[in-house]
């Protein structure tokens, strides 16, 4: 079964000191998402990763909505070329927006901001909150000390097994997306909720 996405979710870094490979996966994301006419929802950043990445889809045609709290909403940090901007009163009215517009997430490389906006999708699907595809570009195996972790909290009984089948991880832009296309939410995740025993 194929999925219906329209709008991707992407999170990443917005550091101006990050290294060329991340810059240029960040970019070819945003190519790939306008080669497949997706349109991009992101945090409307100019800086960093977020920069290269609204840039990349930009230069090859694509559509990215903005979605920014005030706060940020300043001329060293917004871009200014977006398709759209749309001016929040706060970060949680920010996330709460991007998750609603948002067909399918994907995270890539960053620090704080990105691993929380991760971690809290990734947390809604647990509960059943959204029933979406959530990726991870997993640049450089950026990304595995994170996917140990996740191991390890199922392994000591703090995760069922199928919330690891949650996460969506590749290398390739191309593949992730391909892959969340054929995403079909694990079977069980009613249990986190009701408590039924565990296998």
């Amino acid at each position: 079964m194929t999925r219906t996405i329209d709008k991707v979710c992407v999170y990443c870094g917005s550091s101006d000191v990050i290294h060329t490979p991340y810059m240029e996966a960040a970019r070819g994301m945003g190519h790939e998402l306008a080669a497949r006419g997706l349109t991009l929802v992101y945090g409307a950043g100019c800086t960093g990763m977020m920069g290269a990445l609204a840039d990349g889809c930009l230069e090859r045609g694509g559509r990215v909505i903005g979605v920014i709290p005030k706060m940020f909403n300043t001329h060293q940090l917004v871009h200014t070329g977006l398709s759209e901007l749309q001016v929040l009163e706060d970060l949680h009215a920010r996330k709460a927006r991007m998750a609603e517009i948002a067909d399918a997430f994907v995270a890539l490389p960053g620090g704080l901001g990105t691993f929380e906006e991760l971690f809290e999708i990734l947390t809604w699907a647990q509960i059943g909150l959204h029933a979406n595809p959530i990726g991870v570009l997993n640049v450089n195996g950026y990304f595995d000390p994170m996917l140990d972790l996740i191991k390890r909290a199922q392994s000591k009984g703090f995760m069922y097994v199928e919330h690891q089948a949650l996460l969506i991880v590749d290398d390739s832009a191309t593949a992730l997306l391909d892959r969340m296309h054929a995403y079909e939410p694990p079977q069980g995740l009613e249990r986190w909720v009701n408590r039924e025993e565990r296998p």
